[in-house]
């Protein structure tokens, strides 16, 4: 028997697990530090100043000093996709502003910008394994490998789906690959990431038990029967879902063209401002959309479906704004409100009355389609979204998200 060999494998699986702990950690504390400072500022101070247009001021100074940091430091965070494709291709992600990427992945979570925390807390995971890498003698040689599963338990441990972040890590862009390149890692690689992902979990379960959750989780809708009527509509929730990404597409690189010509500091003034006014217009559109989709199935029915479909568009205009503006964030939440407000909102108006029956159905292709087109990979998204819908709808999520994958690399050839 090979000690050499059992001494190397024993040390690999340690230092899988010591990074499970980390990522519990800093995915717990970075989670409950936002809980109470969301608080604090959104509950606490409107309430202790009785300033009606605080909102206003609170945002308007979270851009500008976002807007410093950048002017200062760079531009963080990196969106996800970026993230990812540097690990993949470069090998290496840049650790050295770590305490900038912190604050600049934590600071549009707290003035409410439409974003989610996924595309930060993987850069500084991604950037932490790569420290251990050129620190840690042993770590240099399984530096990349760390980073894949950091990453993948990152995103698996923040939306609650292991099998969602192996995917979002190991699956490849679909329909520019080969379709061998869509399968899963090595057995060997997956003991990995389930050792790790299982180490996150606890620690996090752990602290959730002593000091209390850091989130309530991701909502999930009740299973419907879905009916003949549904199976046909989906030749038109698809088609709204590819519309809904060519709406993201096109805004982000408006937003974006736009954004270039305006000096840092400004660029993220103005994000701000436009973020506070929208808290005393429209606060359905702000934050991620986590806490605002629980809410959906219940109450849709008392909205019209035109206010329904409204807040979807303008919840993703809100989302590239703020990403190509400065205040930067994940994408996936934001999208899985918006895409889930237009299949209430469209099941509202076909049905009626009976749309209650039919929403969650709707909503489900409508995401898929848009996603699989955002991201194409199909399998990532199917994982991703059996989060919060039902599973007897996987065959269906599946194929509108390859469908949405297909037909999205159309919309976005150019």
């Amino acid at each position: 028997m090979n000690t050499k060999k059992i001494g190397n494998d024993l040390k690999l699986y340690i230092f899988v697990v010591l990074l499970g702990a980390t990522v519990g950690v800093v995915l717990w504390v970075f989670l409950k530090l936002l809980s109470l400072c969301k608080d604090l500022l959104w509950t606490a101070l409107p309430m202790a100043t009785g300033i009606s247009f605080i909102p206003v001021i609170i945002c308007a100074a979270g851009g500008l000093i976002m807007g410093l940091l950048h002017k200062t430091y760079g531009d963080y965070p990196d969106e996800l996709p970026v993230v990812l494709g540097k690990i993949k291709r470069d090998k290496h992600y840049d650790y050295h502003p770590m305490l900038v990427m912190l604050a600049c992945a934590f600071i549009p979570l707290v003035f409410g910008a439409s974003v989610g925390p996924e595309a930060g807390l993987t850069g500084i995971i991604a950037g932490l394994c790569y420290w251990i890498g050129d620190n840690v003698k042993y770590a240099k040689q399984h530096a990349d490998e760390y980073s894949d599963i950091g990453a993948a338990v990152m995103l698996g441990s923040l939306f609650h789906s292991p099998l969602f972040g192996i995917f979002a890590v190991e699956e490849d862009a679909a329909y520019e690959e080969t379709v061998e390149n869509l399968g899963l890692p090595k057995v060997s690689k997956l003991l990995l990431y389930g050792l790790s992902t299982a180490t996150a979990f606890l620690v996090m379960k752990g602290l959730g038990a002593v000091f209390g959750a850091a989130t309530d989780g991701f909502p999930g809708y009740e299973a419907t029967d879905a009916v003949p009527a549904d199976y046909a509509l989906i030749l038109l929730y698809i088609p709204v879902g590819l519309a809904l990404f060519a709406a993201y597409f096109y805004a982000k690189k408006l937003t974006g063209l736009v954004s270039s010509k305006i000096p840092v500091i400004v660029r993220e003034g103005i994000c701000g401002l436009c973020i506070g006014i929208m808290a005393m217009l429209v606060p359905a559109v702000l934050f991620s959309g986590e806490e605002q989709m629980g809410l959906l199935p219940d109450v849709f029915t008392i909205y019209t479906p035109a206010m329904l479909i409204g807040v979807s568009l303008l919840k993703i205009l809100m989302t590239t704004f703020c990403i190509e503006f400065g205040m930067k964030g994940g994408h996936f939440f934001p999208l899985i409100y918006a895409c889930s407000c237009m299949g209430f909102g469209i099941a509202l108006l076909i049905f009626g009355a009976g749309a209650p029956a039919h929403g969650v159905f709707a909503a489900a292709i409508i995401t898929a389609s848009t996603l699989g087109a955002q991201i194409r990979k199909p399998i990532a998204v199917t994982m991703l979204l059996l989060i919060c819908f039902p599973f007897r709808l996987i065959l269906w999520i599946f194929l509108a998200s390859a469908a949405g994958g297909r037909l999205g690399a159309l919309i976005a050839r150019d």
